[in-house]
């Protein structure tokens, strides 16, 4: 099965260059790597280093930041070169080594072959002065807690498609084309997430969790509740209550809420403050 890994990249370049890395370890299970570099030049040089085989997909940045463009824009570069299996990489995230091959395993199954996939994720720790090692990083697994991950070699069938991520996916070609990508409305951080897994849910796209298919995600600082992208947050939010009728991401707005920095209507529509 001709298999696309899908990466968006803006800055992050040693992440990138990890995540390279991890594929190369990995060198049999995939064709393609699409690495969409959005507005950032330096991406393609990063990616073509020592040789890597890949096609770098430029698109201009905007602000915020268009990831699901940048994610379909992805998908149709791999699409043309008639891959058919589609699996979505965050930049963050180093693949284990069996990562796509189990994804490929389980496409191929006629009950999991219309689905759409998901591989659980392990938080890593800082680095140390070596970086991350791609080849022992197995004994590092520990998948995050707040979403399932069943035992290697197992699949767990669920219908809480408000777990899905899109740090690791897979789809095949014609599960990608039914659900129709990710939603472009949606720029910045927060919410294209969540509206791909419930456009899969009303569609009746079955969802897996793949037990076995691992990614470690790299480590940086991060902002709990993300407070300097509550712009984006309360933008997206409300795009998704319009398309769904509900309000999506309710912890940060909760939390926002409560720090002052967004006021809540009585139907729960956010709004900034100042």
């Amino acid at each position: 099965m001709k298999t696309a890994v899908i990466t968006t990249v803006h800055g992050r370049h040693v992440h990138l260059r990890n995540q390279i890395r991890g594929l190369r370890y990995a060198d049999s299970d995939w064709d393609h790597h699409v690495v969409v570099a959005l507005g950032d030049p330096g991406v393609g040089r990063e990616a073509r280093r020592d040789g890597h085989r890949v096609e770098v997909v430029e698109l201009a940045a905007t602000s915020p930041l268009p990831l699901a463009k940048a994610r379909n824009a992805g998908a149709r570069c791999a699409l043309a070169a008639d891959a058919e299996l589609l699996v979505f990489l965050d930049v963050d995230c180093i693949p284990a080594a069996g990562m796509i091959a189990r994804y490929r395993r389980v496409a191929e199954l006629s009950e999991h072959r219309d689905a759409l996939l998901c591989g659980p994720v392990t938080y890593l720790p800082p680095a140390g002065p070596g970086g991350y090692n791609v080849t022992t990083l197995d004994r590092q697994t520990r998948p995050h807690p707040a979403r399932p991950a069943p035992a290697d070699g197992t699949v767990l069938s669920t219908t809480d498609y408000a777990l899905f991520w899109s740090l690791s996916f897979a789809v095949r070609r014609a599960t990608w084309e039914r659900i129709g990508g990710f939603c472009e409305e949606y720029v910045g951080y927060g919410g294209e997430d969540t509206d791909f897994g419930q456009t899969a849910a009303a569609l009746g796209v079955p969802m897996r969790w793949v037990g076995g298919a691992h990614a470690y995600h790299q480590y940086h600082p991060v902002e709990n509740p993300p407070v300097r992208h509550r712009s984006d947050i309360v933008r997206n939010a409300r795009i998704f209550h319009r398309r769904w009728g509900i309000w999506p991401m309710e912890g940060w707005l909760t939390e926002f809420a409560e720090r002052g920095v967004i006021t809540r209507d009585a139907d729960g529509t956010p709004r900034l403050t100042g």
